[in-house]
């Protein structure tokens, strides 16, 4: 990590003794990251950075102002917490503001010191690895892998600082040939339990049954979406239905207490679980809660931020974006209960000709079903790979937002 807690909490407390806001808000992220990128096998970039970044918003007369700065001078916070009250200035007044978060507690997060302070040695032995095995087949790898750490903390005038630290590691990698290509990625808090050979062989696999693949005529087939496309297809599902935001504005396909999918279907969100990338806060300052999203096919919970919870009535989950935002809350720790099959050759068992989807491509929501209070999906490609899903999923997300980069102004 670039610094310890205790730096964050003075960054914090410089702007919050400065504010003269009736509410203040800070948020804190600092990052301290790298990656290792090779093509046609062989390394050719090795990039590393640090940063840190403050995002101030204020309250006055039920106006709100947001500035941020990535300079931690004095003078510089002083600048930036100025731009956020002169911009709440601007703004018109919104009686139904929520208040900022209350004081909270988290029980502390260890990292995995070896992923947050990973080497490019230790990166480039990985992917070796994977290069070699493309040397080997007579295909050519792509890819990068990421390690590095990432502190995040909130705190408000009302008394609050929470805070905590997240450590990631992710491999991406492509097998390509003249006529085929194969993808597979791995990612983990750990990275000694990425398995770089296992993905680099799985990528090869897949680029050595897509060749000579011949286009299918229009028609009705069964379809077996692999891990990879599942995670992005609910992904997109949290980003359009799960949060409270979006049943209040009619525009999700969740119907609390009611069947919406089949019995196997069961997804939740955990922000604590160890077996996915533990991110126990909101950008609010909230202790994230396990939601209960689907089970057993019956929608039974959805996620909230500050504001979608007060005019529900209800307590906020801990799924809050830096506020204000047009999103609403988002479920960014999301599991999927497996199903009964024990490999991915089960799962094709009884199929003579079907689709296989490894990833999808330029998924997004279709909106010309507003009117009726629900959302379709349009996919736009099919990929037919080699490999499925088979187990428990966690559909790990290499940072909390991935799901809603189409909106600037997060954390990077």
């Amino acid at each position: 990590m670039i610094s310890e807690r205790r730096d964050l909490r003075d960054i914090t407390d410089q702007i919050l003794t400065a504010s003269d806001a009736e509410q203040t808000e800070v948020i804190v992220t600092e990052s301290d990251t790298a990656l290792t990128r090779f093509a046609n096998s062989e390394i050719h970039q090795n990039v590393a950075e640090r940063n840190i970044d403050v995002r101030i918003r204020i309250i006055n007369q039920q106006r709100t102002g947001v500035a941020s700065t990535n300079q931690m001078g004095a003078d510089a916070l002083r600048e930036a917490l100025a731009r956020a009250v002169e911009s709440a200035g601007t703004q018109p007044a919104r009686p139904d503001l929520p208040p900022l978060a209350p004081p909270a507690k988290l029980d502390p997060i260890v990292i995995d010191d070896a992923t947050a302070h990973a080497t490019p040695e230790e990166r480039a032995e990985r992917v070796g690895a994977i290069c070699a095995q493309a040397d080997a087949a007579g295909v050519r790898a792509f890819g990068a892998l990421s390690t590095g750490s990432v502190n995040y903390a909130v705190a408000n005038s009302n008394g609050l600082f929470i805070s905590s630290p997240r450590a990631v590691a992710h491999l991406r990698t492509v097998a390509m040939a003249e006529d085929g290509s194969g993808y597979a990625d791995r990612t983990s808090s750990h990275l000694a339990d990425i398995d770089a050979e296992a993905a680099g062989a799985e990528a090869i696999d897949k680029c050595m049954r897509t060749r000579g693949a011949e286009p299918i005529e229009p028609g009705v087939y069964p379809v077996i979406l692999e891990e990879y496309a599942v995670a992005e297809l609910i992904e997109y599902l949290s980003f359009i239905g799960f949060s409270g935001l979006a049943l209040e504005e009619g525009r999700s396909f969740m119907r609390p207490g009611e069947k919406i999918t089949g019995d196997a279907i069961s997804i939740w969100d955990d922000g604590r679980d160890l077996a996915g990338l533990p991110m126990p806060l909101d950008w609010e300052g909230v202790p994230r809660r396990r939601v209960e999203i689907i089970t057993g096919g019956v929608a039974t919970g959805l996620v909230h931020d500050m504001a979608s919870a007060a005019r529900a009535r209800v307590e906020s989950t801990g799924h809050g974006l830096p506020a204000p935002n047009p999103t609403g809350a988002l479920a960014v720790n999301l599991f999927m209960a497996g199903g009964s099959a024990k490999s991915k050759e089960e799962l094709c068992e009884g199929i003579e000709r079907g689709v296989w989807v490894t990833r999808l491509d330029r998924l997004s929501p279709d909106l010309r079903d507003q009117a009726a209070g629900r959302r379709r999906l349009r996919l736009h490609r099919r990929h037919p790979g080699a490999g499925a899903p088979a187990g428990a999923l966690q559909l790990h997300q290499r940072h909390p937002l991935a799901a809603a980069r189409r909106w600037r102004g997060l954390p990077p």
